[in-house]
């Protein structure tokens, strides 16, 4: 038996050990594009900032590999799959057999069609080398334009800040991180990052990129408006990156289409991560939910049932967390419903920068929205996983900190026997 994986993010790292807690002992090969073991994408901000080394970004040990049965091809292309052969084709035209394929090639900035976005001073930044090129500009230039208000971008936008550049983000939508967070929630976002003096300007776009010379002088702004800059980072989201599987019949969709046991449509093929359509738990659709612990999930699922062990993937959860200048903020399942027929319960303290936000659907609690106090948010998490009616006790569950004691004592003496 020969596993290969396509991709080396945190997907592939679910999958070699979800592969060896079913087969110690079958050969597993990774074909990695990036020239770098596995590493915590996550973190490239806080390398931005200065505030960690690349050491620090290391996601598993360095004999993790090693220690696995691993055979690590860095620096490797994979171009095509040749489904029929049971290979994979790589740019260099080396082949690399396989009895069971993991797709894990993640997913690829979104790049829209903005004139002027060709050549040098443009950069995105979801990937260590991206990080590097931003680094290098520090003490060269003074201002730079962030298209992109969400996490991705308000992330690059934070880490120049704090290495002394003056920074821009453009956000097309209303507001500010309005995937994951309401009007309100953005607001108090927004409002800490004016403070610290970062700009941010909404409800607008990017027309064109200005060149001189052919380096970056500027932007200019759909409603007409002129911004100096010397870069600009595109950080408005990703897409899966599922260019692999052109030609194979594998079925796709906005991502590549798995089922319950993460397979795709072709036999001995599967797919995890953020280039998959996998079953989401609350709407009970197939979507792409790109978010670090999903990816791992779907991950390690893929990799036992590749080694036969016939396990139901349950489904995944949105969720975000993520800090803003000492503003923690956390969002989970349907935290911005779009139609009616949800109970929406809301807290706002302002002063305090503080806001609570619940949802819920015929009783059963849905989703969840914290800004500037998060403790316990595993709590409310639990209780959309196992999608418990909270009707009784939704009071409780507006408190600034619950705690276990909030729920009902057959709940807790459920989750206790769990």
């Amino acid at each position: 038996m020969e596993y290969v994986i396509i991709g080396n993010g945190v997907a592939a790292i679910g999958a070699v050990e979800g592969i060896r807690q079913v087969d110690l002992q079958n050969p597993i090969t990774i074909i990695a594009a990036e020239p770098y073991a596995t590493y915590s994408r996550p973190l490239i901000a806080n390398l931005l900032r200065g505030k960690i080394h690349e050491a620090d970004l290391a996601y598993r040990p360095e004999a993790f590999y090693r220690d696995n049965k691993v055979t690590l091809l860095l620096g490797r292309t994979a171009t095509k799959i040749d489904a029929a052969a049971h290979q994979v084709l790589l740019e260099d035209g080396d082949k690399v057999p396989y009895d069971k394929l993991l797709i894990a090639t993640g997913g690829k900035p979104f790049i829209p069609p903005i004139q002027g976005k060709d050549g040098p001073d443009v950069y995105t930044f979801t990937t260590l080398d991206d990080a590097r090129k931003l680094d290098a500009l520090v003490g060269k230039i003074k201002q730079i334009v962030v298209i992109g208000g969400g996490l991705i971008g308000l992330k690059a936008a934070e880490s120049l800040h704090d290495r002394g550049l003056k920074v821009t983000v453009v956000e097309l939508a209303d507001r500010i991180l309005s995937t994951a967070f309401d009007q309100v929630a953005g607001n108090i976002i927004g409002n800490r990052l004016a403070e610290v003096g970062i700009e941010v300007i909404t409800e607008n776009s990017v027309k064109e990129i200005v060149r001189e010379n052919d380096r970056v002088k500027g932007i200019i702004l759909n409603d007409g408006q002129n911004w100096r800059c010397e870069a600009v980072v595109i950080a408005i989201g990703v897409i899966p990156n599922k260019d692999i599987v052109e030609g194979t019949g594998i079925e796709t969709n906005r991502g590549i289409v798995v089922n319950d046991y993460l397979e795709t449509s072709v036999a001995d093929i599967y797919a995890a991560g953020d280039v998959a359509e996998a079953l989401d738990l609350l709407s009970g659709e197939r979507r792409v939910v790109p978010i670090w612990p999903n990816a791992y999930n779907q991950g390690q699922y893929a990799g036992r049932n590749m080694a036969g062990a016939r396990v139901t993937y349950k489904g995944g959860l949105p969720m975000n967390s993520i800090e803003f200048y000492g503003i923690p903020t956390m969002s989970m399942g349907m935290a911005n419903p779009a139609d009616a027929g949800y109970e929406v319960i809301t807290k706002l303290s302002p002063e305090k920068n503080v806001y609570r936000k619940l949802i819920l659907k015929d009783g059963i609690l849905v989703g969840a929205m914290l800004i500037g106090e998060v403790e316990r948010a595993g709590i409310l998490t639990g209780l959309i996983r196992n999608r418990v009616k909270v009707s009784s006790f939704k009071e409780e569950l507006m408190k600034d900190i619950p705690g276990f004691s909030s729920l009902p004592r057959e709940i807790r003496a459920e989750w206790l026997n769990k």
